[in-house]
């Protein structure tokens, strides 16, 4: 069994309570526009990581990423990008390799949108963890947390960090 910490959209910024929420993770998992090499850095350290690039990365994040990132974990085909779009409405960039090589979970980042959703028509597991930065429109930081036991996708949690102070 392997537990696994997702996240994206950064920006910038890792919250100290991802740490502490990720812990007893075996691996990490981030969807791009992680905003600093210094995130990469301290994700790095803390547990062993995978990702991709987001539009907002530069140069170096993108020299160490890929755009899209395909693997096995244990029994179950993963697809990570940052811009995927949903169910009934995948990005022109992933379509076509979606319904050629379907991954049982795909999982991408950018719409700041927290979404877990089953795509019936594919037989996945679409996630799109939100945002875990404090840049954007969005007012809760979150996360998910998964476990993968052989070909399974289970005890799914969504984890909600704060709500952002309301600027007037």
């Amino acid at each position: 069994m392997t537990r696994i910490g997702i996240l994206s959209d950064t920006h910038g910024m890792l919250d100290t309570r991802i740490l502490e929420h990720f812990s007893n993770c075996d691996e990490v998992w981030h969807c791009g526009d992680w905003g600093s090499i210094e995130v990469v850095n301290r994700l790095r350290a803390f547990k062993p990581l995978r990702g991709v690039w987001g539009n907002i990365d530069g140069y170096e994040i993108r020299s160490l990423f890929l755009q899209h990132n395909r693997f096995m974990c244990e029994g179950v085909k993963v697809w990570l990008t940052h811009i995927g779009g949903y169910p009934g409405n995948y990005d022109k960039m992933v379509r076509p390799g979606i319904f050629q090589q379907t991954p049982k979970l795909f999982v991408c980042g950018h719409s700041h949108i927290l979404k877990v959703q089953n795509d019936k028509t594919l037989e996945l597991l679409h996630i799109n963890p939100g945002a875990a930065g404090k840049y954007g429109f969005h007012k809760i930081q979150t996360l998910i947390r998964l476990e993968i036991d052989g070909e399974k996708i289970q005890n799914l949690e969504v984890i909600e960090l704060k709500t952002k102070e309301i600027e007037k």
